[in-house]
């Protein structure tokens, strides 16, 4: 079969209503295929919105049993005044209470201002930030177990937590009017836990 150019002529309203419906319907499926796209695309990121806050109700789930789990714990450290401000006060009044008890023949100490504490090796402490105040500390003791006694007191007797940090034990000078054998010099200091959220 063969066309000639008077045949066109009678055609061309037939392929020109061809390609307006070729026209229309590659838009169409281009159209659609966008659609379908952006489709695709809002439905993964509902999926990650939706991955995300099971997520989050996890770990909020986690926080409250965590916080049920540890309440007491944090309660009672707060009362022990470890964490919180330094009760510096309340640290002086215990080391002259402690002093009555006779534990040793006498003691002597210099407590320092508080400064950031970096144990070694690094601590996370999280939420927390360490101080600790210094002491030194210089006794007369009849006998060696007068300094296990002296410490066993300090941390059961006193609110706080004192880290000891080395003794240093010598003889006494005889005489001197004083009944010492021993006489021993320690340092540690005193940690304190300060909640970063509570300021």
């Amino acid at each position: 079969m063969t066309f000639s150019s008077s045949d066109l002529r009678h055609l061309r309203w037939s392929l020109l209503t061809f390609l307006i419906v070729l026209a229309v319907g590659g838009s169409g499926v281009y159209l659609s295929r966008i659609t379908a796209d952006t489709a695709q695309r809002a439905m993964q990121n509902a999926q990650r919105q939706l991955t995300d806050a099971h997520n989050k109700l996890n770990a909020a789930r986690d926080d409250r049993d965590n916080l049920s789990t540890y309440a007491a714990e944090y309660e009672a450290w707060v009362n022990h005044k470890v964490i919180g401000e330094e009760h510096r006060l309340d640290l002086i009044e215990g080391l002259e209470a402690l002093r009555k008890q006779n534990r040793v023949l006498d003691f002597k100490y210099t407590i320092a201002p508080q400064l950031p504490y970096s144990p070694v090796p690094a601590l996370d402490s999280g939420n927390f930030e360490l101080k600790q105040s210094n002491m030194t500390l210089q006794m007369e003791l009849l006998h060696e177990v007068q300094l296990i006694n002296f410490f066993d007191s300090l941390r059961s007797d006193m609110k706080g937590w004192f880290i000891l940090g080395n003794c240093s034990l010598e003889r006494a000078t005889p005489g001197a009017g004083s009944a010492a054998q021993l006489k021993a010099e320690c340092s540690g200091g005193w940690l304190t836990l300060r909640n970063r959220n509570a300021r």
